[in-house]
């Protein structure tokens, strides 16, 4: 399947009031086309509330249907019913097993899937990324796109699509050698970008 085939991806109009904030701001976008109807979206840095805003921006510019994933505590009450009609979906950290189960049948369910996911899971430095995403494409047989939101030049933009391996230290050097030169709000918050390996 061709990304020209796909719909409502390749065909959505771009919302005209988000792209002339991003463009009054100074911001830009470069993404290109999905290569399937569903993606994993590895969205990184992420080290400021500000990232929230331009990608907002960006998924309404675009027109893409993004969902994005965020912590449940964000989803309570009325700013949660907002969230969600923005393409948020709550996870329960002290259970992430079974919520990777719920998506995979969310995913095997949908025609088109972009899932949005900042694997630090913090704003904070953290040490190493969650492999959740890694898990997800590998058994969604999903394409694994690496957004990016870098300051120092003012893009929103996809470094490339790749395919997960077996192999989860050929997987995240790959990754890491994408995202060079990426420049976070608070680089240094920035997480290393690599996985969590046991004793």
């Amino acid at each position: 399947m061709t990304p020209e085939s796909l719909d409502p991806i390749a065909h959505a109009r771009p919302q005209r009031w988000s792209a002339a904030l991003l463009r009054l701001a100074g911001w830009r976008l470069d993404l290109p086309p999905p290569p399937a109807p569903k993606v994993i979206l590895v969205v990184y840095p992420h080290t400021s509330n500000w990232d929230f805003l331009w990608g907002i921006l960006a998924k309404w510019s675009c027109g893409w249907p993004v969902r994005w994933i965020g912590k449940d505590s964000l989803f309570r009450g009325p700013t949660g019913r907002l969230l969600r009609a923005w393409g948020g979906m709550p996870v329960n950290r002290a259970a992430p097993e079974g919520f990777i189960q719920t998506l995979l049948a969310e995913i095997e369910a949908a025609p088109t899937l972009l899932l949005a996911i900042a694997p630090e899971g913090t704003r904070r430095h953290v040490p190493y990324w969650k492999s959740g995403f890694l898990r997800l494409a590998r058994a969604g047989h999903m394409p694994i796109g690496l957004v990016y939101i870098d300051y120092a030049r003012r893009i929103v933009g996809i470094r490339g699509y790749i395919t997960a391996s077996d192999d989860d230290a050929a997987d995240m050097a790959r990754i890491a050698q994408a995202y060079e030169g990426v420049v976070a709000r608070n680089p240094e918050n920035a997480g290393s970008i690599r996985l969590h390996t046991p004793g």
